[in-house]
């Protein structure tokens, strides 16, 4: 590279750094790593200086430089294993509660009159704002609002008693197993 096109480049840098800075630290979120994606851009685009004919797209092009950089480094990542003798209690998710969990809705949403359902399901599963269910079933907002209030109530009533009703059940099942285990420790003790 010609001794001008250095004081050239020198001079980019000098005029431009804290903003180029500013957009490695934007790609990368640690400070140190940005001022290094910065320096490693810089390094390589002097090196292609002088094959940026339009000097006002130098900007654009060492956007372009750190953002390949940022790529590569990403993809040069060591994922580091640590081997431990033991291995660590990993929770897997596999679903069945959140299925449970839908099916007892599901259930209890059969509880509701078509109408209060058809409101529930509108605004809380499909997401839909108050104004956007009144229009689609065809009701004024104040009638969307307080069929969903009622629904609502409907189904955390309907919630609590099935509640009990596990609870007595739970109950009921502990205490048979408390009369069975009596009755195993007499034939033991006999």
């Amino acid at each position: 590279m010609a001794h001008g096109e250095v004081l050239e480049f020198e001079e980019y840098v000098r005029t431009r750094q804290e903003a180029l800075l500013r957009s490695a630290r934007r790609l990368v979120p640690d400070p140190v790593d940005a001022q290094d994606l910065l320096q490693t851009a810089l390094v390589r685009t002097y090196g292609r200086w002088d094959g940026i004919a339009d000097k006002s797209l130098a900007d654009a092009y060492l956007r372009r430089v750190m953002i390949n950089t940022r790529t590569e480094w990403w993809r040069a990542r060591k994922l580091e294993e640590v081997p431990t003798e033991q291995l660590p209690d990993a929770s897997v998710e596999d679903g069945s509660e959140q299925r449970a969990d839908r099916a007892l809705l599901m259930d209890v949403l059969k509880v509701l009159a078509p109408k209060q359902r058809s409101v529930v399901v509108l605004r809380h599963w499909e997401q839909m704002s108050t104004e956007e269910t009144a229009a689609a079933l065809g009701m004024s907002a104040g009638t969307v609002k307080s069929t969903l209030h009622r629904a609502l109530a409907r189904l955390r009533q309907e919630l609590e008693a099935r509640e009990l009703d596990a609870r007595t059940l739970e109950r009921y099942e502990s205490r048979r197993a408390d009369r069975r285990d009596g009755r195993e420790r007499e034939r033991c003790a006999a």
